[in-house]
């Protein structure tokens, strides 16, 4: 019982928090009303900011956690550039290299659990790509919602650099996944098997 407490935490809460608010993201943007999206999406980087802040400070690192972090990244990412994306088919190349940087991470960690190993966390470089993201569509969304002012310029170079630095994070996650996938170290060793065991155990 103790192991399986360790997932229940404030960080790994606030994980589950950002794949809640994905539902009033989309009903508030797909009904125009941005305000509120606008609002949705700034506590969802907030929540994302904060729970690496707090894991860090109180040790509150699980395996669970490692995956649910960026999971829940990947799927609010992935929600707001299809709503943007709908309402503004200009975004629709942005969408495009998100879908196929988050395949190929999604499809590299499950090889990697198949050969059993520990695909490894959220690095800063992800999440500067991740703080860039909320802060270029919180722009673009709240100009609209709140003055009605779309600029193509503004939102080209804004998610210009978003693009830039989401290639850059995958490069380097690219070169994360081909270290461990050589490496014999048993740190990124994962017995799936032991793990299952331990969850009967503590049931």
């Amino acid at each position: 019982m103790k192991n399986w407490n360790k997932n229940i935490n404030i960080p790994n809460g606030l994980s589950m928090l950002r794949i809640i608010l994905i539902v009033p993201f989309v009903i508030y943007f797909m009904h125009d009303d941005i305000v509120s999206a606008a609002v949705v999406l700034i506590v969802s980087g907030l929540s994302d900011m904060f729970d690496g802040m707090i894991a860090r400070k109180f040790n509150q690192f699980t395996e669970l956690g490692q995956m649910l972090d960026p999971f829940s990244d990947k799927l609010t990412q992935g929600a707001v550039a299809v709503c943007l994306a709908v309402k503004q088919p200009i975004l629709i190349p942005l969408l495009a290299i998100f879908v196929v940087k988050e395949i190929t991470m999604v499809a590299a960690a499950c090889l990697l659990i198949r050969k059993k190993k520990r695909p490894g966390g959220a690095k800063w470089y992800g999440k500067v790509a991740t703080t860039l993201f909320y802060i270029s569509f919180t722009i673009i969304v709240t100009l609209k919602g709140i003055w009605n002012y779309e600029d193509p310029r503004i939102t080209i170079t804004l998610l210009s650099i978003t693009a830039v630095f989401m290639i850059y994070a995958f490069v380097q996650y690219a070169k994360m996944f081909f270290g461990i996938w050589r490496s014999d170290d048993p740190a990124y060793a994962i017995d799936l098997h032991e793990v299952m065991d331990k969850k009967q155990k503590n049931k």
